[in-house]
């Protein structure tokens, strides 16, 4: 039987492969596991973004959770990092988050967060997948009576404490910047207008009229073109852009050029390095990262990490060695002064602050790195097993870094959910990328099936 937990928590399309039945078991498990190993009726907070089956999701689980004997505090619609902030400074036993990030509306997810504020360990999450199994087969599991049975509390002004926390992390008054946000109708759609009118900024929103089915649709920090279209026609200083839960962001210069989460790392690390709180002077990137994020960050005076591709696995890095700043070119950035998981939110204010305080263009700052050609083609295989001993494939990829030489790369990896091995070539000639990885890609075909 396939795990339960993917990369980020359970998800699926509603009501197809996630069904509220399910929700209410992983409730349920929830509730047994953190009353045993955290606290007797585990506090358990619940928000969600804007999908349509966000309120069937929300209630399925509050029932489930409250059957079991632990309390719910709903916060309603919030960013994804909000929960984790307020499950730390609640003293909650857990966080849940209902969401499916950047994806269509119709797809659903349910992310636990522990009560200190970080995603859940995957051993705790085999746990809670084993009572739900448990719970599935029939087996009599405790259940709450009487007095011992669950309350739920909704919790609004839960949401005024994250925007006022998001609002402290600035640092400066954004007075005389003009910005064009993108809420992508979802999560931020209320909380970061809020903030930035707060610090006197001159906002301009759009895409913050969510119905329930429009997140993600056409615009976020998935499909940037309206955000471009108006920073130009609004002539803004810059575009901030958001995904469904707001854990991430992208941003657009005052000329309508995307500013990605390579860059985005490369002016916070520079503007943290000045100020002497970049500990190490070291950024944690994935291997995904661009080579000219790596020659950015060296000429900077800095360093980088490399993890896996995965904000987990960033964050792992960043928790065992006490790095500060860490991130995904998707925009998935991690300020750990601030917070336990990547915030859209703080990030966008981090960006904000950077002009603020320089009196510099977005444009300028972004300049700081010169992203290099990347190129990316997805291989369709019978099999993933065994590419990395093929020697076929190894000889076809020693050619290409020697073809390549200083100035690139080439990094094939497997798809972790789909039949695929993705091969991926950075350097200064497209054409010449072009070749190499349709040269690469046609040997692991062969070899591959």
């Amino acid at each position: 039987m396939a795990r339960l937990f993917g990369t980020d928590g359970v998800r699926g399309e509603a009501n197809v492969a996630l069904c509220p039945e399910l929700a209410y078991r992983l409730g349920w498990a929830a509730a047994l596991y953190f009353g045993e190993k955290v606290q007797q009726n585990p506090l358990i907070i619940i928000g969600r973004d804007t999908r349509i089956s966000g309120n069937l999701f929300e209630s399925a689980l509050a029932t489930g959770i409250c059957s079991a004997g632990g309390r719910v505090e709903i916060v309603g619609v919030c960013p994804t990092p909000a929960i984790a902030y307020l499950a730390r400074t609640h003293k909650a036993a857990a966080g849940i988050v209902i969401s499916a990030s950047h994806n269509p509306f119709y797809d659903n997810g349910i992310k636990f967060f522990g009560g200190d504020g970080y995603k859940l360990p995957d051993a705790v999450e085999d746990e809670i997948e084993s009572l739900v199994r448990r719970i599935e087969a029939g087996e009599k599991l405790p259940r709450a009576t009487r007095e011992n049975i669950g309350r739920i509390k909704r919790r609004k002004e839960y949401v005024r404490e994250y925007i006022d926390f998001v609002q402290s992390t600035a640092g400066v008054q954004l007075n005389g910047l003009k910005i064009v946000l993108d809420c992508a109708n979802g999560a931020a759609y209320d909380c970061m207008p809020r903030v930035l009118r707060r610090l006197g900024a001159d906002v301009h929103v759009i895409h913050a009229e969510p119905d329930g089915v429009n997140i993600n649709e056409a615009c976020g920090s998935t499909h940037l073109e309206s955000l471009q279209k108006t920073v130009l026609a609004d002539g803004a200083d810059i575009g901030i852009a958001h995904d469904g839960d707001a854990d991430r962001c992208l941003c657009v210069d005052e000329k309508g050029e995307v500013i990605d989460g390579d860059h985005i790392l490369v002016m916070c690390a520079k503007d943290m390095m000045e100020k002497g709180r970049l500990a190490g002077n070291t950024v944690v990137t994935t291997v995904m990262a661009n080579i000219g994020f790596h020659k950015a960050i060296e000429k900077a005076g800095g360093r980088a990490e490399i993890t896996q591709v995965g904000d987990r696995y960033v964050l792992e890095n960043m928790r065992e060695h006490g790095y500060r700043l860490g991130g995904e070119q998707s925009g998935h950035i991690i300020f750990s002064d601030f917070s336990t998981t990547g915030d859209g939110l703080i990030t966008a204010l981090q960006v904000l602050a950077a002009l603020k305080r320089t009196g510099r263009k977005a444009s300028e700052l972004s300049a700081l790195m010169k992203s290099y050609p990347q190129l990316l083609v997805n291989v369709v295989v019978a099999s993933k097993e065994g590419w990395e001993e093929n020697e076929a494939i190894a000889v076809a990829i020693r050619a290409g870094e020697e073809e390549l030489g200083g100035d690139g790369r080439i990094l094939v990896r497997p798809s972790g959910t789909e039949p695929l091995i993705r091969v991926m070539a950075e350097g200064p000639d497209q054409a010449q990328l072009e070749t190499i990885c349709r040269r690469i890609a046609d040997i692991v075909k062969k070899e591959q099936g």
